[in-house]
């Protein structure tokens, strides 16, 4: 599906002021009348990708996976030379909670294996200008030194519960490198922090930490409880990045001439969840106690990226927590109050400034 996007896509509710705190001085790649294939774009990430390239002049290619499978080697093999982009962001993957991935690792592996590939070889095949891979942090060891620089890939043991997940990103990570290095091909991967905003995945057993405590307060406000329980004892930290400035990091490192072959893609800083709930309490109107549940688990204490390299490039985020969050309520409300019982006029956030 050939779309020009710029004609009905819109970042009205995505939170995101529309400004940014970056230029790109020396652009090398110019998107206007090009053809840009987002895999994934049904998704958190592959929507705020649409969204920022509203402006850009570009021509998006887009597939659902019942027009293009791409799991199927042909079939992205024919759908890149009848198609011909000259960049792709490939944000498309199987993704998964932490149960999901203990319990499915083999199809975590090979899905996520035979896409990249498929993707990747694919898009140098079909001779594609450039392409951005879009990896996890859970691709760095458990035991790395914070904040992780980039370096610290393959350098140290992975998270057991998401193990297969994680070796088959680093997979991609090192697919672009070798393409590069052989072949010469402009292929880039980046790594997002922990991710929140439009889109997210608000479900009450599998959510990620924003989403599940932003549910959770607002049901605790509707209902008129007293309390907002959240597991463990409030102490890890949690580097949070809104999904329109990652995606506006994604277009700025496709646009310029990237140095590297990776780049972590973070704010720079982190919060503990203590801070994180409190915010999220002010924005949903919560006003009663928050309580820590200290017989569930903490979980990881911190994984703080090191944004040195993308900061040297010229890019910084865009949006703070407190506006990212109070947006992310906006989207809540207009997509899920109405699954949760509630009326989605019923709650306004409050905060931002």
């Amino acid at each position: 599906m050939l779309v020009n996007e710029a004609s009905f896509f819109s970042v009205e509710n995505s939170g995101c002021n529309g400004q940014f705190n970056y230029q790109v001085d020396d652009v090398v790649n110019d998107f206007k009348g090009k053809k840009v294939w987002i895999t994934g774009h049904r998704g958190m990430l592959g929507s705020a990708m649409v969204r920022s390239m509203a402006d850009s002049g570009a021509y998006l290619l887009m597939t659902s996976r019942v027009e293009l499978d791409l799991l199927d080697r042909d079939a992205v093999m024919d759908w890149l030379h009848a198609n011909q982009p000259e960049f792709v962001f490939h944000i498309g993957a199987k993704v998964g909670g932490i149960f999901a991935n203990a319990t499915l690792p083999a199809d975590f592996l090979f899905e996520n294996l035979s896409i990249q590939s498929n993707v990747i070889d694919g898009a140098y095949r079909a001779g594609v200008r450039k392409l951005l891979f879009v990896a996890s942090n859970c691709t760095y060891p458990t035991n790395a030194s914070q904040p992780i620089a980039e370096d610290a890939l393959l350098t140290g043991p992975l998270d057991g519960n998401i193990r297969a997940y994680a070796v088959s990103k680093i997979a991609g990570i090192e697919m672009c490198r070798a393409y590069r290095r052989q072949h010469g091909s402009d292929f880039v991967s980046i790594i997002p922090p922990n991710l929140y905003g439009p889109g997210d995945n608000y479900h009450p057993q599998h959510s990620h930490v924003v989403a599940g405590i932003l549910r959770r307060a607002h049901e605790a406000k509707m209902a008129g409880v007293k309390e907002l329980v959240v597991w463990g004892d409030g102490t890890p930290r949690r580097e949070l990045l809104h999904v329109d400035d990652l995606a506006n990091a994604m277009k700025f490192i496709m646009a310029t001439d990237a140095e590297h072959d990776l780049y972590n893609v973070g704010c720079g800083h982190d919060m503990a969840i203590s801070q994180i709930a409190s915010i999220i309490a002010e924005v949903t109107g919560f006003t009663g106690a928050i309580e820590y549940d200290h017989s569930k688990p903490n979980g990881t204490m911190r994984k703080l990226l090191d944004n040195t390299r993308v900061s040297s490039l010229g890019w910084k985020p865009a949006i703070s927590e407190r506006d990212g969050l109070a947006g992310a309520y906006r989207d809540f409300l207009a997509r899920h109050a109405a699954e949760a019982g509630t009326d989605a006029s019923a709650g306004t956030a409050a905060g931002g400034h």
